[in-house]
């Protein structure tokens, strides 16, 4: 059975918070995916121009199992400096890999990965380590949507992008996601004003009504993008089972822009599971292919909420820097 709920933070134990800058020659930030008593973590990689961090330590043969939270930022390359500030708020409070026999002496694991937002902001204006460590501050089950966090300054083909979440429940196991909307590709087919992914919506969701008219959108378009994102689920998977939702994710990516994963764009989808649940038997004779059916079917959600987040993420995005939000093209779309 599957039932649709909101939020990344609907799957227990996983915290958000954002901080960003917007006016003054600012337009960008940070989102962080907050796991204070740890996930198994894995991720996932497309496209031909990462920014990413810690992502080696992922792979399943490596020592780490478990991180402690994701930064997701904006600012290229020098965004990757807010994961210090994660590492700093989660070192005062004793979180993170053990080294020694003292509870503070811990190293936090904190994977990230960064899009490209600098056309929105003056050049020297990205974040740093206090951007991570202030949206750690701001941690919560609650979050904001759209133009914030990691996605102030996103852009998503030709209108502007933003923070999208969405969840559902399969079997009794939360599975949510977050995405950070940046693409190169386009979330919306212009000749009719509907999104790509529209056809994911779960009980009237995105609270919109669909137009059918071609848009006029002014070029906005840049050829430095990238989506990066989060999928969790509080099930008890391995780092390699994890990975599998974080590919399937990527698919959710896919069915949300056009084109996909292009050499301009580092798609990065990292996966968090808490392990509060035992993975439910599913599918097949065999005790290996009842758990492989129970983790398809956690696949196939997370495909799923990662569309539905990639539309949230387009539909309360707010213009900025002289990007256009679909709410500017397609007005009527919000008013019933």
């Amino acid at each position: 059975m599957i039932s649709a709920i909101t939020s990344i933070t609907d799957v227990p134990g996983v915290l958000v918070g954002h901080h960003h800058r917007l006016g003054d020659g600012w337009a960008t930030g940070t989102t962080v995916v907050l796991v204070p008593g740890g996930a198994t973590g894995a991720v996932d990689q497309r496209g031909g121009a990462p920014g990413t961090r810690e992502t080696n330590l992922l792979e399943p043969e490596n020592l780490v199992q478990r991180v402690n939270a994701v930064c997701l930022s904006g600012g290229s390359a020098y965004g990757l400096a807010a994961a210090d500030g994660v590492m700093r708020w989660l070192s005062e409070r004793n979180l993170g890999f053990p080294v020694g026999p003292e509870p503070h002496q811990v190293v936090p694991i904190v994977p990230g990965a960064v899009l490209f937002d600098l056309p929105r902001s003056e050049w020297g204006n990205r974040p740093d380590a206090a951007f991570g460590y202030a949206a750690c501050e701001a941690a919560a089950t609650a979050f904001a949507s759209g133009s914030v966090g990691a996605g102030t300054g996103a852009v998503v083909g030709s209108l502007k992008g933003g923070i999208g979440s969405a969840s559902e429940v399969v079997d009794g196991v939360t599975v949510g996601a977050l995405a950070a909307v940046n693409a190169g590709g386009e979330a919306v087919d212009f000749t009719t004003g509907r999104a790509f992914a529209a056809d994911h919506e779960v009980d009237a969701e995105f609270g919109v009504r669909w137009p059918e008219r071609p848009g006029e959108v002014p070029p906005a378009r840049t050829d430095l993008n990238t989506t990066i994102g989060v999928v969790a689920c509080d099930a008890a998977l391995s780092k390699a089972e994890a990975r599998r939702l974080a590919v399937a994710a990527q698919d959710g990516l896919a069915r949300a822009v056009r084109p996909a994963h292009t050499m301009f764009d580092g798609d990065t989808v990292f996966a968090l599971a808490t392990g509060a649940r035992e993975l439910p038997a599913g599918l097949g004779t065999f005790a290996e292919g009842r758990r492989a059916g129970a983790l398809d079917a956690l696949c196939s959600a997370a495909a799923r909420v990662f569309a539905r987040a990639m539309v949230h993420g387009l539909l309360t995005a707010t213009a900025a820097g002289g990007v256009a939000a679909y709410r500017d093209v397609w007005p009527e779309a919000f008013t019933g």
